[in-house]
């Protein structure tokens, strides 16, 4: 029986996240591997579990289905996070099954268990804390409460607590890795048992069960202190399965019929299902990336390299998603959050706490997530979710983001993948077009001195583009056939590299050019897209299964090592899901409905067998051992927000024959420069 690090995170590839609809439950819950894994609360950026598993141990073993088992899901409908993960040993000796819900009267998540076995094995359930985003300094301990036993943790003025419909045995609070777990392992049973433990703990129940099947329910409470934990979860007990089941489901089915899917999307529902749960609920407009880590077990104990916190681009991206999808008031609700986060210079942290703490940030902006909220406030306006009276009220931050980026623009301290720093194509868009639109919002507000400053930068900047970022000529360019192509990244007054063919730089192609068009600054016919878009594809497409898909850069080293091993600081990067929707969305731009049509459908087979889609895709030979197989997810998160988000944008795009978020104003060069005028994108015949 094998386990992880105990203090690390769990796996970063989610089979399921899920939470109940409404402010009242404050649970987000994940599944991966078979198995509970993390349970964020009372925000979904703070995991207070790291794993829930379930032994199995007879005479002569002792069995974790995460690693003996072979798990099948089966998802209740698209509209509803509920699948029943079915998990049989591979040595034929047990089969159980398994189905979780958050409850929608209280912070408590229940799993139904069924059970079969040949003989009368023994079950134990151990919950691995990782109270408040840490796996360490928890404080574990065993006691009753009103006559029941029960598990808890506690760190940092939160708690959580295990309990049973059926009676445990006996229990144990132990240090993960101690003589209890030891047991399980050597002699397949708990022979001592502990009653606390404090620092990286397991707590492990033996249930009392009789025969060779049974069923049993288990609940997780949540709140500040234990005896409240064990309150709520006893008292969901009390209630019942599947009158709390039936609840959650009743739910989620209510809001989905907000949105029809357009024909043939096939992960609609679910995307924009996933979109939903990566709410913050209380916090009005809050969202996270997602609701994993990235290779979960190689790191640990603290938030470093978790995605379960605030990016302001990804926020925004998924609240683009919703809207596309129709369901308007969440995607406006963004703006509160943006409005209460943004700083008194206009910018808004790197990455952050629901409550605006910033996280590792060392001062390091990301200039495209200062623009990417303007051009939100534009779509919302655009498709009726901000009504005149709203847009005004939203002027202050407008303003405050626009004029820092003519401060402190167009370069960037870090480009959207965090690894590179200049004036990059896909934040120069962005900036240039929020520039556009802050300077139509000054002009019709009456505020002409801010309308030609912003006006003036983004044309300044419009101009500065080629001379910035289009290399001419050298030996990329030469091996390709083309005359030049648009860098990655440069930094202002620096010369293009020397170039080895066989060892490119980081900077020197990305996907990211295609902002260029997808935010209207360059047509998709301009010669020096087309022969951008070429470099792209010789350099950076990888063959995966239906088509091809495409990586960041060149050396990209954020992903598993070549032989599977985890990404430790160092790697190979692989396909990203969400580069062929942004690619798809360049092919409907240019006209191609037909290809975009493919694409989002490749883009669709990235997908796990529950619809959720990854950060990543395995573009390596099939490693069974590893769990990775070609055109497959990786270690990294999955689902990410916002590679459902652009899947759902797309869906809308090639629906309407249009991109979907293409700026409504944008601006006129040639002739017309010095102007900018309405784009209102009309369908592609």
């Amino acid at each position: 029986m094998t386990r992880g690090t105990p203090a690390s995170w769990a796996e970063g590839a989610k089979a399921v996240i899920g939470t109940a609809l409404g402010e009242v439950s404050r649970v987000w819950f994940t599944l991966a591997s078979g198995r509970l894994t993390e349970v964020f609360y009372p925000t979904p950026d703070r995991a207070c579990t790291r794993s829930l598993d379930i032994v199995v141990a007879g005479e002569r073993f002792a069995s974790n289905p995460v690693d003996d088992a072979v798990h099948r899901y089966a998802q209740l409908d698209d509209g509803v996070p509920l699948v029943a993960i079915s998990s049989r040993d591979r040595a034929g000796r047990y089969r159980l099954e398994r189905e979780t819900v958050a409850d929608p009267r209280s912070s408590v998540v229940l799993q139904r268990v069924q059970w079969a076995a040949h003989g009368q094995p023994r079950l134990y359930c151990v919950l691995t804390p990782h109270v408040d985003n840490r796996g360490d300094s928890n404080h574990a301990e065993v006691f009753e409460h009103l006559g029941v036993q029960v598990l808890t943790a506690h760190r940092a003025g939160v708690a959580v607590a295990l309990a049973c419909s059926q009676r445990w045995a006996r229990c144990t609070a132990g240090l993960a890795g101690s003589t209890e777990a030891g047991d399980l392992r050597r002699h397949h049973a708990l022979t001592q048992c502990r009653a606390r433990a404090h620092g990286e703990v397991e707590l492990i129940g033996e249930l009392e069960l009789s025969g060779d099947g049974a069923s049993f329910v288990l609940a997780l409470g949540f709140a500040h202190t234990p005896h409240e934990a064990a309150h709520l979860a006893l008292g969901a007990l009390d209630r019942g399965y599947e009158p709390i089941r039936a609840r959650f489901v009743a739910e989620w089915r209510a809001f989905c019929p907000r949105t029809a899917p357009p024909a043939g999307c096939r992960l609609w529902t679910r995307s924009v299902t996933v979109l939903k749960t990566l709410e913050a609920k209380r916090v009005d407009g809050g969202r996270v990336a997602a609701l994993a880590t990235p290779w979960g077990p190689a790191r640990g104990p603290g938030i470093a390299g978790t995605y379960h916190l605030v990016w302001t681009r990804d926020l925004v991206e998924s609240a683009g998603g919703l809207l596309a999808a129709g369901v308007r008031d969440e995607a406006r609700e963004a703006l509160t959050f943006l409005t209460t986060t943004q700083r008194p210079g206009g910018c808004w942290p790197k990455i952050m706490l629901l409550d605006g703490e910033p996280v590792a940030s060392k001062g390091q902006e990301e200039r495209d997530e200062v623009a990417l909220p303007i051009l939100l406030i534009d779509l919302l306006h655009r498709e009726g979710a901000l009504a005149d009276r709203e847009l005004e009220l939203a002027w202050p931050m407008i303003a405050r983001a626009a004029h820092h980026l003519v401060d402190r623009g167009p370069a960037t301290a870090l480009d959207r993948w965090e690894d590179t720093s200049g004036a990059t194509p896909f934040t120069i868009a962005t900036e240039i077009a929020a520039l556009v639109y802050a300077a139509e919002v000054a002009a019709r507000l009456g505020d002409a001195r801010s309308a030609r400053r912003f006006h003036a930068a983004a044309e300044r900047w419009d101009a500065e583009i080629e001379p910035l970022l289009y290399r001419r000529g050298g030996a990329l360019a030469g091996a390709v056939g083309v005359d030049g192509y648009y860098v990655r990244a440069r930094l202002l007054d620096q010369p293009f590299p020397e170039l080895d063919l066989e060892r490119l730089p980081a900077t020197e192609v990305s996907p990211d050019a295609l902002a260029l068009v997808r935010f209207g600054v360059r047509e998709p016919d301009d010669p020096r897209i087309r022969n951008t878009v070429r470099v792209i594809d010789a350099v950076l497409a990888a063959a995966i299964p239906g088509g091809h898909a495409w990586r960041r850069y060149p050396g990209d080293e954020y992903g598993e090592h070549r032989d599977g091993a985890p990404f430790d600081g160092h790697g190979v990067g692989r396909p990203w899901p969400l580069l062929i929707g942004e690619r798809a969305h360049y092919e409907l731009a240019r006209g191609d409905r037909d290809a975009a049509g493919r694409l989002l459908r490749l883009l669709e087979r990235c997908a796990s067998e529950t619809g959720m889609l990854p950060e990543q895709v395995w573009d390596g030979p099939d490693l069974p051992d590893r769990g990775l197989y070609h055109g497959g997810p990786t270690g990294s998160a999955a689902p990410l927000g916002w590679a459902h988000a652009e899947y759902v944008k797309l869906c809308r795009s090639v629906a309407d024959g249009r991109v979907f978020d293409r700026p409504s104003v944008r601006l006129r060069t040639g002739a017309d420069a010095g102007r900018h005028a309405h784009d209102p994108s009309p369908p592609t015949p």
